[in-house]
């Protein structure tokens, strides 16, 4: 039966989700059971695009990225594929109307990481946009269910989410990214190094997209609602220890929330009912 393959696919969308990220996988359990497998969808989906740019070292990662995209539009056009990820995100693509120019955009940033290493304001901004704008915009879909007026009052909100969820990833990753993948994403470090006054200018600018992004939060469906807020309350936090944190730490260890305030954080959020700034 086609509807247990269905199942099959989204049931390994959630596998890899646990597998990569323990946090997300923690905040989808605050999602109303009727979204979370097109949430676990869109991750898995971004995640491996992800994985072909920035781990798969020993192979063509270019050949990958194309075999990637163009098995995903021949998915959505059959309305199939042996692929399990690829299926469950189509089947989410095709159910809640999600545009063809997010998916784009997202693929354009994916392959700009084969192509460039440094990025300057508005490279960077395009970039941010194609590879986690477009993701929380691609979510709001499923938050709104169709909803196309709710889904444009809310999209400046998501988008600065993404925005600042993105950012604290480069500045938390930068040794890796500078070191292994020999990439800068902070305009700011093009020709110097990142010192303590760069950081928490970068730190600041990341708190005004939190502040933001909040607005649109509050407003979200209560299906969602209390998901995105932990996912922000994590972000939040990590942004702020890395803003307590020396510019010589962070270049030399990945500075990370322990798992035991993870749970703190998923717990307040789901038995608090009001959402307000940490």
């Amino acid at each position: 039966m086609k509807k247990l393959y269905d199942n099959t696919s989204f049931k390994c969308s959630k596998i890899v989700t646990q597998q990569y990220s323990t946090s997300f996988s923690m905040g989808i359990k605050l999602f109303d059971k009727s979204i979370r497998n097109s949430i676990f969808s869109i991750y898995g989906f971004v995640r491996f695009a992800d994985e072909i740019v920035d781990t798969f070292h020993n192979y063509n990662k270019e050949e990958l990225l194309n075999k990637f995209e163009e098995d995903y539009y021949s998915a959505y056009k059959m309305g199939i594929s042996l692929n399990p990820i690829l299926n469950s995100f189509q089947l989410t693509v095709r159910k809640y109307n999600i545009d063809d120019e997010l998916i784009q955009a997202f693929i354009k940033s994916m392959r700009s990481d084969l192509l460039k290493n440094k990025f300057n304001e508005n490279e960077i901004r395009e970039y941010i946009y194609g590879s986690a704008d477009v993701v929380g915009l691609m979510c709001l879909k499923i938050f709104v269910n169709g909803d196309n007026e709710k889904y444009n009052e809310l999209k400046e909100s998501a988008m600065r989410l993404g925005s600042a969820f993105q950012k604290v990833n480069f500045l938390r990753d930068i040794k890796n990214d500078v070191n292994d993948l020999h990439r800068v994403y902070f305009p700011q470090l093009e020709y110097t190094n990142l010192s303590d006054n760069i950081k928490d200018i970068i730190v600041e600018d990341i708190e005004h997209d939190f502040k933001e992004a909040l607005k649109g939060i509050k407003q979200l469906p209560k299906s969602s609602r209390k998901g995105v807020h932990a996912a922000y309350q994590y972000f939040r936090k990590l942004n702020r220890k890395l803003g307590r944190s020396s510019a010589q730490k962070v270049l030399n260890k990945r500075v990370r929330i322990p798992n035991l305030m993870k749970v703190w954080v998923l717990g307040r959020c789901y038995f608090n009912g009001n959402i307000k700034a940490a």
